[in-house]
């Protein structure tokens, strides 16, 4: 069940400079996730889904427009918001607990009750009786699992992910997938995925959002409504009746793309 506006994207233009002149990644882009909402954002190669979400992280600030955070402008980064990337930019140096609680470090919130639930997660996540070792001592999912118990250990009400799963094998990748859309679900998170997975966006989110190529806008917004016995999970998704029509039509949005670039 999803509530009200979590986050709004108006206007939102951005505009990167380089020595050859200006390149606009996003032009007039509107977007509104819902709190509670898991939603999903597709689209051509290059056209800018990772800009996107470093604007609304606040690692950027827009060319033009703003992005509101419970109405109010995101201003720089902040511990409401976490960011979850393809890369687990683990430090080697650091043991696989420390690593975890690195962003409770850096926000200022590394109380007893906090490392305390980070360890928790760490055991949720299959981590327990690793606590002790090193990065380069796991398994890229592994990996992967000790980024997102860094990410979700700071309690954030977004969880942004930039293609977090798209370096893992497939069988690590549908694991990691349920996995996160468990937790996710279960503490009533708003999330945000950029993918390039058509078959991902749809098994995951409520909602999936396809960009246009760059400079990007919103091309179609898809209500993802499957007919799924019992729970609801990335992989009992893909048995409903109405998945692949969703993926064929989305796939059909894209591929027009492509073929008009």
């Amino acid at each position: 069940m999803t509530g009200g506006e979590k986050i709004r994207c108006q206007g939102l233009s951005y505009i990167y400079l380089t020595r050859a002149g200006e390149t606009v990644a996003l032009q007039n882009l509107d977007l509104s996730i819902r709190e509670g909402e898991f939603c999903s954002i597709v689209g051509p190669s290059g056209c800018g889904k990772s800009t996107l979400l470093s604007l609304i992280s606040g690692l950027m600030q827009p060319s033009e427009g703003e992005v509101l955070l419970d109405g109010k402008p995101v201003r720089g980064t902040n511990g409401r918001i976490g960011f979850l990337l393809q890369k687990d930019h683990l430090f080697e140096w650091r043991t696989v607990r420390q690593n975890a609680e690195l962003g409770l470090e850096i926000l200022g919130k590394s109380s007893a009750a906090a490392r305390s639930r980070a360890h928790e997660l760490l055991s949720a996540y299959g981590l327990g009786g690793f606590e002790r070792a090193y990065p380069y001592q796991l398994s890229g999912g592994m990996r992967q699992r000790v980024a997102l118990v860094r990410t979700l250990a700071t309690d954030p009400d977004l969880v942004l992910l930039d293609e977090p799963f798209s370096a893992l094998d497939y069988q690590t990748k549908l694991i990691l997938e349920r996995e996160v859309h468990a937790v996710i679900r279960a503490s009533r998170k708003t999330a945000l995925l950029v993918t390039h997975d058509i078959e991902e966006a749809v098994s995951m989110s409520d909602r999936v959002v396809v960009l246009s190529g760059r400079p990007a806008s919103v091309k179609n917004v898809y209500d993802v409504r499957l007919t799924v016995p019992g729970e609801r999970t990335p992989m009992t998704t893909r048995d409903a009746p109405e998945f692949r029509n969703y993926c064929r039509s989305i796939w059909e949005d894209l591929d027009i793309e492509r073929r008009t670039v």
